[in-house]
């Protein structure tokens, strides 16, 4: 007897691709368990991450401070002395004075002859025929984690670093007591207490950055508080944006990170030049 050819295969086919079709998609639940493991890895990982970069600019800085501490050598190799902090210091904008900073006389040992040229040291920082010289950025003043929304403070390339005229924690500060002066330069006969163990720059790269720019006189300070604590806003202070402390360098060219916590009058013996504090000071949080 003949007998029809049949398909004996194709239901249990079909079954099996109904059965792949549905094991294929995610249901609600799976997908949800996903996104929360997800969200969960970037929650571990986002601190690690926020971590590195701050620690590269946090090394970007200390190269700064490295580079400006060759500068203020390359000064004092062909000078004799550091350079002056300030020339005729003023409190505001306008006059004769000068006001001319110690960031704008070492341009020429930082690589940056071309714009230390323009600059002309027989007129105030603040004269329109030093508002061109005063416009350019300088990337070495700059610290990464400062924060900027911009490079230029009132029309002139700003500074994060200031230059250390002493302290006001434990006495007055008059006359100065720094390495980095008004109106006064020092060599390093001048520097008792040892290079070493004296700061010349420091990180003051808080807002508001009102003495910020590089060409301006006043982006110098005495030290009269604690690291990175809140104050007047008059007040140009040792202060940084990166975590715990701030970086500062000191008189034979090496950069240390300064720790929150030290101790003030620590602060205030490593801001000074020959006050005859303890040697062993340790200002240096690392």
């Amino acid at each position: 007897m003949h007998c029809p050819v049949t398909e004996p295969h194709r239901f249990p086919m079909t079954l099996q691709r109904a059965s792949l079709d549905r094991r294929v998609g995610m249901t609600i639940v799976e997908l949800l368990v996903v996104v929360t493991i997800v969200m969960v890895l970037v929650a571990l990982l986002l601190p690690a991450v926020q971590s590195v970069r701050e620690q590269a600019r946090r090394l970007q800085c200390a190269n700064n401070l490295r580079q400006v501490g060759c500068a203020l050598h390359g000064h004092l190799l062909v000078k004799g002395r550091f350079p002056i902090g300030c020339v005729e210091w003023k409190a505001g904008t306008g006059g004769t004075k000068r006001c001319l900073a110690w960031s704008a006389f070492i341009l020429p040992w930082l690589e940056e002859q071309i714009a230390g040229d323009r600059v002309n040291d027989k007129l105030p920082y603040d004269h329109p025929a030093n508002a061109a010289a005063a416009a350019a950025v300088i990337s070495t003043y700059l610290c990464p984690s400062a924060g900027r929304t911009s490079t230029l403070v009132f029309g002139m390339g700003g500074c994060d670093y200031g230059g250390v005229a002493g302290e006001r924690i434990v006495s007055p500060n008059s006359p100065e007591k720094g390495v980095i002066c008004t109106d006064t330069s020092y060599a390093i006969k001048d520097i008792q207490d040892g290079l070493s163990k004296t700061i010349l720059i420091a990180e003051c790269a808080r807002e508001p950055w009102a003495d910020g720019q590089w060409i301006n006189g006043r982006n110098l300070f005495d030290q009269a508080y604690a690291l990175n604590v809140k104050m007047p806003f008059w007040e140009d202070e040792m202060r940084s944006r990166h975590p715990a402390g701030a970086q500062a360098l000191a008189g034979d060219g090496s950069v240390q990170f300064v720790a929150e916590s030290t101790d003030k009058r620590i602060l205030a013996a490593a801001m000074t030049r020959a006050k005859g504090e303890s040697p062993a000071a340790p200002w240096s949080a690392e």
